[in-house]
């Protein structure tokens, strides 16, 4: 588990803000379609 890899869990974290902020700007760029529709 994560307590086995402490630099996966750190690696983890670090991902964690980046795939937050892809996800966000793809469900933007879905929105942004749907209204120019």
């Amino acid at each position: 588990g994560q307590e086995a890899d402490p630099k996966n869990f750190l690696l983890m974290h670090a991902m964690g803000p980046n795939v937050a902020g892809v996800i966000g700007t793809a469900v933007a760029a879905g929105a942004f379609l749907t209204l120019l529709k």
